[in-house]
Parts: structure tokens; C-alpha cells; sequence
């Protein structure tokens, strides 16, 4: 059994770190505990080893820490999470400890919350529909299980309404399989977590979802935690349990924000906008947890939801997330204006295995052609409505005016359902061809005839 050391050497507290001296076998993110001249103790992890010196970060503040009468313990393990499937309708802080008022898990193991690659040769296509029963996803972007897609959103955007809707009515059609949601939040205000809560409990949903909730006014590096401990618990259900978990998290521009301000205490170089040049490689270490593997029944879905700092697409979270991820689905102030809900824009929107989760088998077989020709439709509708304000509607063709009217059409029924509504991937293709109907028969040139005989009724 190994002995664990006690060191008095702590030299120096700047910020959140500290650094002890003349330490042996000490390892890179390894747990320590330090406790105080009063018995209390805080924790602290390995951020860097300097030959004998060790740079730790506190988990909470610095007040009261007397150095000369502090003392230090390296626990031998990295943060880890206890993990069983009694986690399923229970609610965690960012460091896997209950926050519901229940019991403690008794474990079926411990798992370090940095998780193993995926190895690629052992990871399995992504190709079967998920249905979030969002009209704008389900129809125009769609989702598969074990793909990448986030949300990129801004400011005062309601991408907590949308991510509690995603929660709620997402499900694998078709199958008897066991389906869980893993939901972390990081970084937001005690009103926002509140709002999910009640939201899960209020419909029901929080029996099959695991629930993560790092406040805005809790330590830094219990935010960098957070996003980690979900994954964990959703790869045990995943790969250990054999379901099929969707995992959400709100927000990344927090985490992102946590990683800057460690890596400044850090005295690091900075890199874009004081980011740390090692951003691209710490969101892709937990992206890339999602997805499936050859032989095992289980998958995991991510769904990171990011505020874009001004709206900015070219910020270096939503332009690097998008690098590392399978599309994206872009939430647009101008429809949030028009008071459109959810507000998806989904001409920007993408999801680039959207083809490999369509068809006869997995949804219905005028999928793919519906799709098409609704996107072509509603760009050649909006650009119509620019003409109209430009010109005046006298300008406009015949044609012209129906595309407008289509484009309207579109936004008011189809992108616009509310938060509460939930519709099948049928309802959602047939409200589809309704908007067809608008246009000539002979505008529909994405669409094979013989659906066009089958479905434009």
C-alpha cells in the first residue's frame, strides 16, 4: 500500500495557483488535498511539474491559506468520476458530487473523467436518424447518432429553450432501444439551471438524463471539469451499458473563458483574442469522446451549444468547433425578432451527415428530395424578398411573388413550432409538400416525379 506523503513546502500563491516545492513521483494532473491550520482542507490538481516543483491550481479560493502552516497531499489519481447507472434522474455539481439531496452513488467503478480516444479503426459510421422532433433539424438538418453537431448561438438567443426542447423530445425511432440524455451545463446562472430543472421534472425527462450543473459563480477549474465529468458518465452508459446517449452542453464559450483564465494565471502564451494556443486541441479531446464503435450496441451524440461572443462566426470557439464537428446549426436574431421559435436559420445551418440519415428505411423515401428542393425554394424566396424591397413587388414575376409567399410561409409554420411542440419525422415531410403546393408543379425540379405523384396531393 503506498504511503501518502505530506509536503510543508508551499512556497508561493499567485491567483488560484500555488506552487510546492521539493515534491517526488508527483504526476501531471494528479489530485492533491491541502489542508489548512484549522483542519480544513481544498483541493487542488497538478497543473505542471518543474523538475521538484510542483505549479497545483486550487479547486476553491486561496483565503486563509497560511503557507507556512498549510500542508500538502498528492492522492496517486486524477479527478475521477463514480459512476452507475442510478445516475440516470439525478443531479450533479461540475465535480460529480450530488446536488439533488440524495444519497451518493455506490459505484460500479471509478473513471478517470479524461477518458480513452476512441481508437479510429474502431469507430462505426454514423448513419441512423435521431428524431428531436424540430421541423428545421429533423427535416433540413438532420441529426444522426454519433455525430458532432453544435449549436451556435448568440447573446440573448434562446438557446437554453432550444437545448431543453432537444432534451425532452429527442428519441431513436423505431426501436425499443434504452435512449439517455447527459446534460451539463457550465458556467450559467443559478436562474438558468433552475429553468432546465424544472423543465426535465416538469415533462418527465429528467428519468433518463443524467444532469451536470457548474454554476457561474463556481471555481474556474471546476468548469474545465464539468463538460468532462458528462462525457464520462455518458461513455459508462454508452459502451458499458449499451445505450444510446445524447449528450448536451451549454455553454462552450464558458468553458472556453475558464481555459483562458487558467492558462493566463498560467503565465502562458496567449494565442487568438488571449485563447490559449492549445484551444483547438482541448475542445477536439472532448468532441471526439462522442460517436460509435464496431461490436458495441451503444453510442454517444454531442450536441455543444456555443454563444458567439457578438454574433461572430470567425471567433475562435464557433471557427474552431466548427473544424473539429459535422456541421452546425445556427440560431438567427433576425428571425428571433420576427418572433420566430425556435429562431434556426437554416439555409447557414449544416449538418454533413444529414445524407447518411435519410431514406426509405431510416425516415421516409421523399426525404432526401423534399430536403433539396425546400432549401432551393427558400433561398430563391428570400432572394425574391430582397428584390421586393428593393424594387417594389411591381418588379417581381408571377413566379417571383410565390416563392415570397412561399419563404413567408415557410418561416411562420414550418421553422417556426414553438418549444413545446414535438413533430414526427411524417408530420414534418408533410408539412413539407404543404409548402410545396404554393409553387407550380413544374418548379419542382429537385423532386422525382414519382413522389411528386405519391405525396402533392
Amino acid at each position: 500500500m503506498n504511503v501518502i506523503k505530506e509536503y510543508r513546502t508551499i512556497s508561493e500563491v499567485a491567483g488560484p495557483l500555488m506552487l510546492v516545492k521539493d515534491v517526488e513521483g508527483v504526476t501531471y494532473q494528479e489530485l492533491g488535498e491541502i489542508e489548512l491550520s484549522n483542519g480544513e482542507t481544498r483541493r487542488c490538481r497538478v497543473l505542471e511539474i518543474d523538475g521538484t516543483n510542483a505549479v497545483v491550481q486550487l479547486f476553491e479560493n486561496s483565503a486563509g491559506l497560511n503557507l507556512a502552516q498549510s500542508k500538502v497531499r498528492f492522492l496517486g489519481r486524477g479527478i475521477e468520476l463514480a459512476v452507475s447507472k442510478d445516475m440516470l434522474g439525478r443531479i450533479f455539481d461540475g465535480m460529480g458530487n450530488p446536488k439533488d439531496g440524495g444519497p451518493a452513488i455506490i459505484p460500479d467503478k471509478r473513471l478517470d473523467i479524461n477518458g480513452t480516444p476512441i481508437n479510429p479503426a474502431a469507430r462505426d459510421y454514423p448513419s441512423e436518424f435521431i428524431q428531436t422532433g424540430i421541423s428545421a433539424i429533423d427535416g433540413l438538418n438532420t441529426l444522426v447518432r454519433g455525430q458532432k453537431l453544435p449549436i451556435f448561438s448568440g447573446s440573448g438567443l434562446p438557446h437554453s429553450n432550444l437545448a431543453a426542447q432537444i432534451a425532452r423530445q429527442a428519441k431513436v425511432r423505431g426501436k425499443d432501444e434504452k435512449f439517455a440524455v447527459v446534460f451539463a451545463a457550465v458556467g450559467i446562472t443559478f436562474e438558468e439551471a433552475n429553468y432546465f430543472i424544472s423543465d426535465f421534472s416538469r415533462t418527465g425527462a429528467i428519468d433518463r438524463t443524467v444532469t451536470f450543473v457548474n454554476l457561474a459563480n463556481d471555481p474556474a477549474i471546476e468548469r474545465i471539469a464539468t463538460p468532462r465529468m458528462a462525457l464520462t458518465a455518458a461513455e459508462y452508459l454508452a459502451f458499458d451499458c449499451g445505450m444510446h446517449v445524447l449528450v448536451i452542453i451549454t455553454d462552450i464559450t464558458n468553458y472556453a473563458e475558464a481555459l483562458r483564465e487558467v492558462s493566463a494565471a498560467k503565465k502562458e502564451v496567449p494565442g487568438r483574442r488571449g485563447y490559449p494556443g492549445y484551444l483547438y486541441t482541448d475542445l477536439a479531446t472532448m468532441y471526439e469522446r462522442a460517436g460509435r464503435k464496431i461490436g458495441i450496441d451503444g453510442s454517444i451524440t454531442l450536441i455543444p451549444i456555443l454563444s458567439m461572443p457578438e454574433d461572430d462566426k470567425t471567433h475562435p470557439i464557433p471557427d474552431l468547433t466548427g473544424y473539429i464537428t459535422e456541421g452546425q446549426i445556427i440560431l438567427s436574431r433576425e428571425l428571433y425578432r420576427k418572433n420566430i421559435m425556435p429562431p434556426i436559420d437554416v439555409l447557414p445551418s449544416l449538418s454533413r451527415l444529414k445524407d447518411k440519415g435519410v431514406g426509405a428505411d431510416k425516415t421516409r423515401e421523399d426525404h432526401a428530395d423534399t430536403m433539396n428542393q425546400l432549401f432551393a425554394a427558400y433561398s430563391r424566396g428570400k432572394e425574391a424578398k430582397e428584390l421586393m424591397v428593393i424594387l417594389g413587388e411591381a418588379a417581381l414575376t408571377e413566379t417571383d411573388k410565390l416563392y415570397a409567399k412561399f419563404a413567408d410561409e415557410f418561416e411562420k409554420q414550418y421553422v417556426a413550432q414553438g418549444f413545446e411542440t414535438s413533430r414526427s419525422i411524417e408530420e414534418t415531410l408533410d408539412l413539407g409538400w404543404k409548402f410545396l403546393k404554393i409553387l407550380p408543379k413544374t418548379e419542382l425540379k429537385r423532386i422525382r416525379e414519382e413522389f411528386i405523384e405519391k405525396y402533392l396531393k
